[in-house]
């Protein structure tokens, strides 16, 4: 009795259906390999409500759909590049974490990289202004020294003549 209770159980595990777990969701696969581009694909794929989760991570209800529109478009067996177009065609470039360079995509590519050289140039700029004020007062000083010994030395001249006479 034992034996054939545990000859079931076994049985039935090996009969289940994969599951692939997101967000503490379970979707039944037919084989490992879906439940893994399932797993990949959501993960892949940005939140267009959260936007900085993606849709395997997102508790939000636009991400429950598309996780089951994901499932159904894997269980279909739909390829890769299918999904990510029908996903692009609908939400656009944005709910692909790595857009394409596109001109329209120029500004996510390459913003961070402009906006750091141009506060790179700020920086030069203000040290070259700073480091010019600086040598500026330095002369200044320089020949305000130069004018006050002048000054004093045509003073005593002065009265040294003065004296004289």
């Amino acid at each position: 009795m034992i034996k054939r209770c545990l000859l079931i159980a076994f049985c039935t595990m090996w009969s289940v259906t994969l599951y692939a777990v997101v967000d503490g969701h379970q979707y039944p696969f037919d084989n490992d390999e879906q439940a893994l581009r399932f797993k990949e694909l959501a993960s892949e794929l940005r939140c267009p409500k959260c936007q900085n989760q993606n849709i395997a991570d997102s508790d939000s209800i636009i991400a429950q759909d598309l996780r089951q529109e994901l499932y159904e478009m894997v269980q279909s067996g739909k390829t890769d590049q299918d999904i990510l177009g029908f996903m692009v065609q609908r939400y656009g470039d944005f709910v692909l974490y790595e857009p394409p360079v596109k001109t329209n995509t120029y500004f996510l590519w390459f913003g961070p990289l402009v906006l750091l050289l141009l506060l790179m140039l700020i920086w030069v700029v203000v040290i070259v202004r700073k480091r010019a004020a600086t040598d500026v007062s330095v002369k200044t000083g320089q020949n305000n020294m130069q004018s006050y010994h002048r000054l004093l030395s045509d003073d005593t001249s002065n009265n040294q003549d003065q004296h004289s006479q």
